[in-house]
């Protein structure tokens, strides 16, 4: 099992924007490249200054029926302790299994500020979130399939176990790194190194973006740069 990552690694990944992640990830060749994250369904709702970077807290609920026991899901606490078994910072993951995901909401102010306080920096649900504006006040950030106004029968089946969110599957423990772009997971046994090899491909990148800007452009310098930097 990888080692923990250090604030300051943690804060180096979150000083990077997802797709230059992505790009990072494809170097080490541990995946196929249409792999790894969630599809254009899931959005970001919320504005934040920088990405959200944490660890995965899974759970999955329904919304269009009534749960068997008790009647709504602040009659389940006991995945509060739960969420203190994963590292911080936490993303708390929820699937929708309804038939039709986006019925209710699990996420809106009142457990954005709960799970905030559990060290949570955000959630990430294929369904949908509410009280937008006030969550985003809080600097909690949230992502999802989309808005409803109403809780419905919001209630949780389980919790700690695999979800998939946007056809990305995510386990317990999973480091997530999300943006405007889209969320993706970083394997832990490479995010360490992800910053260092990111500074180089921008670096790259840059060179290709100042020649196309330059005075003396030309196709040949051109395809020379971009051989360099595709290679």
């Amino acid at each position: 099992m990888s080692a923990p990552l250090t604030a300051e690694q943690l804060k180096a990944l979150q000083a990077l924007d997802t797709c230059t992640v992505a790009n990072a990830i494809e170097t080490f060749d541990l995946r196929l490249r249409n792999e790894g994250f969630a599809n254009q369904t899931i959005r970001r709702l919320t504005a934040a200054p920088a990405p959200m970077v944490g660890h995965a807290v899974t759970l999955r609920i329904r919304c269009s029926s009534p749960p068997m026991r008790g009647h709504n899901y602040v009659d389940r606490t006991d995945w509060w302790n739960h969420i203190l078994t994963i590292p911080a910072p936490r993303v708390v993951v929820i699937q929708d299994v309804d038939e039709a995901p986006g019925t209710g909401t699990f996420l809106g102010e009142v457990h954005a500020n709960i799970l905030k306080a559990l060290g949570c920096v955000g959630g990430v649900t294929n369904g949908a979130v509410r009280d937008v504006p006030a969550v985003e006040r809080t600097g909690f950030q949230l992502f999802a399939g989309g808005v409803a106004v109403s809780h419905a029968y919001s209630h949780i089946v389980d919790f700690g176990g695999p979800v998939e969110i946007g056809g990305l599957a995510v386990n317990p423990g999973d480091l997530l790194h999300a943006d405007l772009h889209g969320m993706l997971s970083v394997p832990l046994e490479i995010a360490a190194q992800i910053p260092a090899v990111a500074a180089q491909a921008l670096e790259r990148e840059r060179r290709v973006i100042e020649l196309c800007r330059a005075k003396d452009f030309s196709l040949e310098k051109l395809r020379a740069a971009v051989k360099d930097v595709f290679k």
